[in-house]
């Protein structure tokens, strides 16, 4: 049987989603997979490159990869197979790391995050996915462009100084345009690469 884990984040989201964006995709497409069991998510992770903005809860890298190693062990003992469904590019490397330890113990853990492609935060990608997901929760009279520069080219200085140093309101990209077509299309597409996924560990039965 398998364990779907989302594995989200609570974070500032620009002034016009709501903190808990990360942790809403994730919750949506592990729900995707029909021949899942889906777990509470993982609310909270390394966030710290949005520190200086409220809301955001961060319990960092270390801490992350520790709760997902815990949880892994203590979800393998009821389950054959866990996937943690990943959404928040901060727990990247904690999410690699933990399944890394988990499968090194003999665990049969993986870890999947979608590639909806677009800006990189609270830009038009993620306020289309959430004006499908529950759009009473998405203030479009606040949406406004942040910084709109190259991602490669910002990384850098996001890994120094945090996302502040390079848009003030939050956002990196610009929520102009996003929908809630677009945004089921994404969920859709991702959806349907996460089953893919899945069918290729497991065999296609397990996303009957």
């Amino acid at each position: 049987m398998l364990l779907a884990v989302p594995v989200g984040a609570t974070e500032q989201h620009g002034p016009h989603l709501p903190l808990t964006t990360d942790t809403d995709i994730a919750v949506a497409l592990s729900g995707r997979l029909p021949a899942a069991i889906v777990a509470p998510p993982l609310c909270f992770g390394s966030s710290g490159e949005h520190a200086g903005f409220a809301g955001t809860l961060s319990i960092g890298r270390p801490v992350t990869q520790r709760v997902l190693i815990e949880l892994g062990r203590s979800a393998c003992e009821s389950y054959a197979h866990v996937l943690f469904v990943s959404t928040h590019g901060g727990n990247a490397a904690p999410v690699a790391r933990a399944v890394e330890y988990l499968r090194f113990e003999g665990r049969d853990v993986r870890a999947w995050s979608p590639r909806f492609g677009g800006d990189a935060h609270a830009g038009r990608t993620e306020t289309s996915l959430m004006l499908a997901l529950d759009p009473a929760r998405v203030r479009l009279d606040l949406a406004e462009p942040g910084c709109t520069d190259d991602l490669a080219a910002l990384l850098p200085r996001l890994r120094r100084e945090g996302v502040r140093a390079v848009s003030p309101n939050g956002i990196l990209g610009d929520p102009t345009g996003a929908s809630a077509a677009e945004g089921h299309e994404l969920l859709d597409r991702a959806a349907a690469e996460l089953r893919e996924f899945v069918a290729s560990w497991l065999g296609a039965e397990i996303t009957a």
